[in-house]
């Protein structure tokens, strides 16, 4: 279970990149934050997010147009 959700559901690119780094601002570190999504680039958005920032991707799935991302705050 993740320490904090946010449902970007019917928001494009880049808003759920913005609503995820604005909420991993709050956290403290090894705090884990689940996204949920519909915008099919937010799969490549997502990697390169964790990239970018060090956040470690632990989880990428798709189930019926539905993304679920989970980061953990370095």
């Amino acid at each position: 279970m993740a320490t904090q959700t946010i449902d970007t559901s019917g928001m494009n690119c880049p808003i759920p990149i913005l609503k995820a780094k604005k909420a991993i601002k709050t956290m403290d570190a090894g705090s884990t934050l689940e996204v949920i999504s519909t915008d099919p680039g937010s799969v490549r958005d997502f990697e390169a997010f964790s990239r970018a920032t060090g956040n470690e991707l632990l989880e990428s799935v798709e189930e019926t147009g539905v993304f679920r991302f989970v980061i953990q705050k370095s």
